[in-house]
């Protein structure tokens, strides 16, 4: 009888139930509060738990202790005397009619409460509602299943997005709808028609309803994969802040129990193992995939940006210019096989611009318009690629492997550029003997163009790209424009080297000598002459054939400068100098004015000279050098009345009109040497140059007892000269 009076007091906590089943229901029908009900079913499912850990016995394990104390309060209650060593015989609760009565009411009871629970996590985990979430599972752990729960729906939500993913590769499938579509909008009404299997490739008749149809269905996938992510985050969200109240148990660590790891690592790791499965196979089983998805990698892969943007608000995922989750990149593994069918393709294209340049060998070397086709083959494949910080960064590698390819044609690493590399340095390249340029000129302008094109073009890069992608352009880029200055600084040497060759023969001239008035000034000096005919050679037949734009003016502009400070120079220690061939210089400044001016100007048709203002300081010297010429000896300390000029071109004048040596004549140098000494130095050092020859002269002159009245007017007005250049 004790056992059967403890079995009754299992009626209770059944009634109990009963009660609270029928309150749950009773506010599901009655429309109470939704919270209310969520508390109400939590309950029940602990109940219910109870009843039937009650009684499943010790069997199973679990819950030993109830039944322990259990059998303790009903040995109590014995009749005294009772022998309490004899063995005790565990009664299993369902054998007991009274008990057994109310059993299929628990069953029914249990199974109730699990489908709302089931209710309640798939309305919160569509609706993102963690209140909802967090009581259903509640509810899942009083009914000691959140494990199997969880799991569960990981599972689905796993499989669920692979299904979606088979699906959008599914050829068959695109081409059923594909055609399906095709048939529905040329005749409506018109029965479906069999079609076979042979059909599923697409024709090119059909392609482009096909490829509509594959990328509607990949849009569709996206969807469906950003949806199954955040519940899967929601999911693990809630369970990272839900703890049971009375055992404080994190249902994290609950769940933990049964998975391998955190939900959402399960959840990536079999996103992108699907994805990869079947984007892999897709690509062998159908040409038609494999070409559509590398050809059109970069909108897949905006795809998957819009994938990664809609979970970013629900997750802790992010990808992004400078930092991108191991999920995503993880994910985008999958595409590997697209991804590189697209870079094969993209580097092709970098190997063909640079094989086109190159195709008529040295008998067609690339130029201007080559150099800009390889550059915007470039920046076209990287634009593509940029809106993806990791495709952009292997395209522009590849684009750097193609720069260094198109130098190394340029430097001779091909039998047929072997001699291009010869002819590039060839001393005929930078000869300036004329009349026309020589087929190695022509050469060297063809390529310095195509590679200064190609860099100005490549340049402007990193105004549009992150640091680290010019970062790996950049060592290129500069190699191009190093390959360009190889070829051209050799040229402007040359150019300097024969111009001052030639300014240097007015030294020839005696401009000390008078002239017959009969004869006529007769226009300007040989020297002059020859000069403005180089001025012109170079023009047309040099720099005409380099189109380098901007710096080809600069070209102009320096050769301009360069002959002006060389001419000024070589004409301030011109010696002797007396009235006519004062005239015969300014005749002769006149002359390169002009051929200068015409030098300036663009257009070879152009009948208007150049602007010789833009040349800047070198103009004003040059004609402030004329009245220089004819200012009276006490005038040339004036600081006003040599406006313009240097000191050391005034200081070399009053030497001139002296009797004292020049610097070149006292150190036994000839004219040229000292006007490139003079332009290796710095004005500075060139006055203390004068300065010290002039002690070096007034100390001799003491020593061999020379009259210094002569020069003692120049000494001073030297003097001078130094102190307002050392102030100014």
């Amino acid at each position: 009888m004790a056992g059967i009076e403890q079995k009754n007091t299992a009626e209770e906590p059944v009634k109990s139930t009963k009660v609270d089943i029928s309150d749950a229901t009773g506010t599901s029908n009655t429309g109470d509060l939704e919270d209310e009900k969520e508390r109400t079913i939590a309950k029940a499912a602990l109940s219910i738990a109870e009843l039937v850990s009650l009684l499943d016995g010790p069997d199973n394990g679990k819950y030993v202790g109830i039944l322990s104390k259990t059998r303790e309060h009903a040995t109590e209650s014995a009749a005294p005397g009772a022998d309490t060593d004899a063995p005790e015989q565990d009664v299993p609760l369902r054998s007991i009619t009274a008990v057994a009565a109310h059993v299929q009411f628990i069953e029914e009871a249990r199974t109730q409460v699990t489908n709302e629970m089931e209710n309640m996590v798939m309305a919160g985990l569509t609706t993102l509602n963690q209140s909802l979430l967090a009581s259903s599972l509640q509810t899942a752990y009083n009914l000691r299943v959140l494990p199997q729960l969880v799991q569960n729906l990981i599972l689905d939500l796993s499989q669920a997005v692979e299904e979606r993913i088979r699906s959008a590769f599914d050829l068959a499938k695109i081409s059923k709808e594909a055609l399906a579509k095709d048939t529905a909008a040329s005749s409506p009404q018109s029965p479906p028609t069999y079609r076979s299997r042979v059909r599923t490739e697409p024709t090119n008749v059909t392609a482009p309803q096909f490829t509509a149809t594959l990328w509607s269905r990949l849009e569709v996938m996206i969807e469906d994969m950003a949806d199954c992510c955040i519940k899967v985050y929601t999911l693990e969200k809630v369970l990272k802040l839900k703890k049971d109240t009375v055992t404080q148990a994190l249902f994290l660590d609950e769940a933990m129990k049964l998975l391998e790891n955190k939900p959402s690592a399960t959840f990536w790791t079999s996103l992108g193992r699907s994805l990869e499965k079947h984007a892999r196979d897709a690509a062998k089983s159908s040409t038609f995939l494999q070409q559509t998805l590398s050809t059109g990698y970069p909108k897949l892969l905006r795809l998957f940006h819009e994938f990664f943007a809609k979970i970013a608000v629900h997750t802790d995922t992010v990808y992004g210019p400078t930092y991108q989750s191991p999920e995503t990149v993880f994910v985008l593994r999958g595409l590997s096989n697209f991804e590189s069918l697209y870079l094969s393709r993209s580097t092709n294209k970098f190997n063909e611009a640079v094989a086109q340049a190159f195709g008529g060998g040295a008998r067609a070397p690339p130029g201007a318009t080559e150099g800009i086709n390889i550059a915007r083959t470039v920046i076209n494949e990287l634009d593509s690629a940029r809106f993806d910080p990791l495709l952009v960064r292997v395209v522009a590698k590849n684009a750097s492997a193609c720069i260094n390819m198109l130098l190394s044609r340029v430097d001779g690493l091909t039998s047929q550029s072997i001699a291009v590399f010869k002819v590039v340095r060839d001393r005929s390249a930078v000869t300036m003997i004329g009349p026309t340029a020589t087929p190695q000129q022509a050469l060297n302008a063809q390529l310095a163009s195509c590679l200064y094109q190609c860099w100005l073009k490549l340049d402007t890069l990193k105004i549009d790209h992150t640091e680290t992608v010019f970062d790996a352009l950049s060592p290129g880029i500069q190699n191009v424009y190093k390959a360009y200055e190889q070829i051209v600084d050799p040229l402007m040497t040359g150019i300097r080297r024969e111009l001052s060759a030639i300014i240097v023969k007015l030294h020839r001239i005696d401009f000390g000598q008078d002239v017959d008035p009969m004869s006529g000034m007769g226009g300007s000096s040989f020297y002059m002459k020859d000069l403005v005919e180089k001025i012109s050679f170079i023009k047309s037949e040099i720099l005409q054939r380099y189109s380098i734009g901007e710096a080809g003016k600069a070209w102009v502009l320096s050769i301009v400068k360069f002959v002006i400070r060389s001419f000024v120079m070589h004409v301030s220690i011109a010696r002797p100098l007396g009235e006519s061939g004062k005239l015969r210089l300014t005749s002769d400044m006149a002359e390169l004015e002009f051929s200068l001016s015409a030098f300036l100007v663009g257009n070879p048709q152009s009948k208007r000279g150049g602007d010789l203002e833009a040349v800047g300081d070198e103009y004003r010297i040059l004609r402030a050098m004329r009245p220089l010429l004819f200012l009276d000896n006490s005038m040339l300390a004036d600081p006003e009345r040599t406006a313009g000029l240097p000191p050391l071109v005034v200081l070399h004048h009053i030497l001139v009109r002296s009797p004292m040596p020049l610097p070149h004549n006292l150190h036994g140098w000839q004219e040229a040497e000292y006007v490139r000494w003079v332009g290796e130095h710095t004005e500075e050092e060139a006055w203390s140059l004068i300065e010290g020859g002039l002690s070096h002269w007034e100390k001799i002159s003491e020593s061999e007892g020379r009259d210094p009245t002569d020069a003692k007017e120049y000494i001073q007005l030297v003097h001078t000269v130094l102190r307002n250049a050392e102030k100014s």
